[in-house]
């Protein structure tokens, strides 16, 4: 399949770009160009002339075959490569024919060269294909022609060529690759016979990834390289952590024991295989590299986007936000996910963007080339597991696993890459799985033909032992020294951790060198988070003062400069988006930057933030809140490609690593958040509980009822409530503009971090009586729970309604209408943590008769109806009805008419039930 499928599209290739040279030459790369003159000369009929014409004309023909051959090779070769391990015979390929050039056996022996190979030099054709044959199509097959940019091909092609022979490689590095071989065969072989049965996810037949862990991690100093952030899944991550990150080996059998309980764990903790963990590397050379893997889930590929925030925020943190190349991301994939998994793709594509570039991440794909039990023909349509990262023009170096300095040399070339160029770049790392996806799964029930090929396979450790035996590079003793050291350490470590009934205070300590931070406690005590009116009129200054040589157009002056001046010189109301301004201001002010990344979020979905301005004439941007003070912090606002899932993941990764900014996610509207639920159910509800990785991320999603149907209506509170436990998180419906406004703030003003979901409005953004005035904004905070202006008489009062968010202002509208004076409406601006001491003052002056309701817009079966009544019950021990929309299987109807009747209903409900 490989073969077929690569030669069909680099033929169609090479068809696509003679169609546009002949049409016109200079819309192909002057190697194109070359490449098509000599095929054209070549195929020119022939003509009566001299002699030395004749020789000419053959000449050429003979240039332009060679040179075809070259390119074919740079082009095919990884077609024909032998990089599995496990295949008998290499592929085969017919383009890379002797016959598809126009050449015969007879031509072995003729002198030829080529400008695009080895620097133009004159060897015989049998050479010049035994070469070949050795750069593009031995252990390493290198796709890298698809690369639009020439400088980026000519770079690749040079490396490739330039590959020293293995037998120049020095005693000091074969014997230190075999070493991180043995360690990881001694490691995975120890855990097997030890702990018998228990899962791990061995590395066995992917050994091979340890050499270009260690490779990279020894080529950071030269690079410039401080830091690796890592992400992987669980295949190996035990050997990764063991042999890589060097944790605690007393550590990780502990965690193997049957009554391992984390003592130091807050929450619910995780399986052994999916914990993070920090660490200091110090080199050889006194070089000291940091690395962090990240804790992830057993959902596939979903770690990727958080490892690239992180990254990007780290390298804020050392001060490369320009260059980006001290901070190295690096991802460890499987092949069947890297294929099959969507986010892959969206993280791929936040590569090279403004708002989300990390200068290049490492990626290896551990190919094992199985997925469970699925095998790559009923896994993938294309014809490798990393083609999807062709989309970003990345270079992809396939390499035999058991082939260790092959390995090395791609992961040299791949670090190298990367900082040069600041891409993403691919190892697809080809391997087996010795065992079945985890130790207590039988391979050979589904395909027992590779399992009992496997099972007599010699590991790679064996191999490469043997080759340097056999060289004469390794003496007997040598490796029985090197396999004897390691295995004596694994044992050792083991009698120490079976003596330990208990684990000792030093062990505990050892367990906060993992990525756990501790906080402390959620409280709702009242935090400042009123602004002066200096502070209030610094922002509105700066808001509202424009550079002289900067045209705005004329609207936006209008509908945003002046109304914003005309508020403040009238002290208000203060819009919903002014509100947001004055807030993002005042924190700049303080020395708190501000990240707000999502969908049209500079401008707003709603056409109301405009927090970037644009020339008119010009285009040139503008950023108001960068322009308040000469001392200030920054805030950046990105809008984001069309995705929630990896964009989301990568604000949370971010927000995970700096949590001094106030990192804001923005979905287009509250429905689309669901695109990313796996980032929300995984990490951002969880990852405390299971990893005691705090965030003080915000999602803000747009939400409520206007009749705009199914899926521009529902953030689906419902789901977020229901993940609501141990003060994971915090659920805000904000109803006014100083609410919005200091619950932003209040997220930057403790002591501890949780995520914030925020309902944000629609139709209330420029409503007046959801605005607030500047008095709001001086004085005051974020209030839980508010209650409506009274009517009547406190005890007078015969019904309380319950509600959060927009229905408020529908029930407050229909009790003034009505001169209802006998119902008190309680607005909760905060469900969770739900302020219950604060709920019981607030009713004190009510008799205890009356009659309680909740009103919401959202169908029965969503909404906070299911969250908050057995709270309410449970609180005030009485019945609360309800009113409001009946159970629906879709969260709105798609027509305006019906939802108007329906609003109207569950209103008069509330006040007749």
């Amino acid at each position: 399949m490989r073969t077929s499928i690569d030669a069909r599209a680099n033929l169609d290739l090479i068809e696509e770009n003679y169609r546009r040279w002949q049409e016109n030459p200079e819309s192909v790369d002057s190697g194109w160009s070359a490449f098509f003159e000599g095929f054209e000369l070549g195929n020119l009929p022939q003509r009566d002339g001299t002699a030395a014409a004749e020789a000419e004309a053959r000449e050429a023909a003979l240039q332009t075959r060679v040179d075809s051959l070259v390119y074919a090779f740079c082009s095919l070769g990884h077609t024909i490569a032998r990089v599995d391990p496990l295949a008998e015979t290499p592929p085969k390929n017919p383009l890379l024919n002797l016959s598809e050039f126009g050449f015969a056996e007879s031509d072995l022996d003729l002198r030829v060269s080529s400008k695009f190979f080895l620097d133009n030099r004159s060897m015989t054709l049998r050479e010049m294909i035994a070469r070949l044959e050795r750069i593009y199509a031995d252990s390493i097959g290198s796709e890298f022609m698809h690369i639009q940019d020439p400088r980026v091909r000519e770079w690749i092609r040079k490396r490739l060529e330039t590959r020293p022979h293995k037998h120049s490689t020095p005693r000091a590095v074969q014997v230190a690759l075999l070493r991180a071989l043995l360690e990881a065969e001694s490691f995975e072989i120890f855990l097997h016979t030890r702990y018998v049965g228990q899962k791990r996810f061995s590395l066995q037949g992917a050994e091979s990834l340890m050499v270009i862990l260690d490779t990279i991690l020894h080529k950071c100093p030269e690079g410039g390289v401080e830091e690796i952030c890592m992400g992987m899944a669980h295949r190996g991550r035990l050997n990764v952590l063991a042999n890589f990150l060097r944790k605690s080996l007393k550590v990780i059998f502990t965690e193997f024991t049957e009554n391992y309980i984390p003592e130091l764990v807050a929450g619910d903790g995780d399986v052994k295989y999916h914990l993070g963990y920090h660490s200091v590397r110090r080199l050889a050379s006194g070089a000291e590299i940091e690395i962090r893997l990240s804790s992830n889930p057993s959902h596939l590929e979903a770690v990727d986007p958080i490892v690239e925030g992180k990254a990007r925020a780290r390298q804020r943190i050392r001060g490369d936000t320009e260059h980006r190349r001290k901070v190295l991301p690096l991802l460890v994939h499987g092949d069947a996910a890297f294929i099959a998994q969507g986010i892959v793709a969206e993280t791929l594509n936040l590569s090279q963007l403004h708002g989300y570039s990390t200068g290049g991440t490492v990626h290896i794909v551990v190919n094992n080339q199985i997925g469970f039990t699925t095998l790559p023909k009923d896994a993938r349509s294309s014809s490798y597991a990393t083609d999807v990262a062709k989309m970003i023009e990345a270079p992809i170096f396939h390499v035999n696993g058991d082939d260790p300095l092959a390995v090395k040399f791609v992961s040299d070339l791949a670090f190298d890459f990367r900082q040069q160029f600041g891409r993403d770049v691919v190892i697809d790392l080809y391997c087996y799985r010795r065992y079945g996806h985890n130790e207590g799964d039988e391979p050979s029930f589904t395909q027992p033909d590779l399992y009992a090929k496997i099972e007599k396979r010699p590991s790679v450790t064996q191999l490469y032992k043997r080759e340097l035996l056999e060289a004469g590079t390794l003496s007997e003793d040598d490796a029985a020294s090197l396999e004897t050291e390691f295995a004596l350490r694994l044992e050792m470590t083991r009698d120490d951790v079976k003596a330990i009934e208990k684990r000792k205070a030093s062990e505990k300590a050892k367990f906060r060198e993992s990525t756990a931070i501790f906080q402390p406690e959620y409280t709702s005590v009242s935090e400042p988070t009123a602004i002066s009116e200096k502070t209030l009129k610094t922002i509105v200054d700066g808001l509202t003062r424009i550079p002289e040589d900067f045209e705005v157009q004329p609207k936006i002056k209008r509908i945003v400069l002046d109304h914003q001046r005309k508020i403040f010189e009238e002290s208000g109301p203060y819009e919903w988006h002014y509100a947001e301004a004055l807030a993002f201001g005042s924190l700049l002010l303080e020395g708190i930057p501000v990240r707000l990344s999502g969908q049209d979020s500079s401008r707003g979905t709603f056409s109301t933030r405009h927090s970037v301005l644009y020339d008119a004439k010009t285009g040139r941007a503008y950023v108001p809140l960068m322009h308040l003070a000469d001392k200030q912090a920054r805030i950046c606002i990105y809008n984001s490609p069309l995705s929630e899932a990896a964009v989301l993941g990568f604000d949370y990764g971010y927000s995970l690593d700096y949590p001094k900014m106030l990192c804001l996610w923005e979905a287009q509207f509250g429905d689309f958040a669901n695109g990313a639920q796996s980032i929300i159910d995984q990490f951002i509800v969880s990852a405390e509980s299971k990893w005691q990785r705090p965030s003080g991320i915000v999602l803000l999603l747009p939400h409520g009822y206007e009749g705009q149907g199914a899926e521009h209506s529902s953030a689906r509170l419902e789901r977020f409530l229901q993940a609501c436990a141990e003060d994971n998180i915090q659920v805000c419906n904000p109803t006014t503009a100083a609410q919005y406004f200091h619950v932003l703030r209040r997220q930057m003003k403790r002591d501890f971090i949780k995520p914030l979901i925020i309902a944000t409005p629609k139709s209330l953004l420029r409503a007046k009586f959801a605005s607030s005035p500047a008095e709001e904004f001086i004085h005051g905070r974020f209030e839980e729970i508010l209650s409506a202006p009274e009517a009547g008489s406190a005890d007078k009062v015969k019904r309380i309604i319950f509600c959060s968010g927009k229905v408020y202002y529908d029930l407050l509208k229909y009790r003034t209408e009505r001169k209802i004076d006998d119902a008190a409406i309680i607005r909760i601006e905060q469900l969770y943590p739900l302020a219950e001491k604060r709920l019981r003052e607030m009713l004190k002056p009510f008799p205890k008769s009356a009659k309680f309701v909740w009103c919401q817009e959202e169908s029965q079966n969503m909404g906070a109806w299911t969250f908050i009544e057995p709270r309410l019950r449970t609180t005030f021990c009485t019945e609360i009805a309800y009113a409001g929309r009946e159970a629906s299987a879709s969260p709105a109807v798609g027509a305006l008419a019906r939802h108007k009747r329906e609003q109207a209903r569950l209103v008069a409900d509330a006040f007749s039930l």
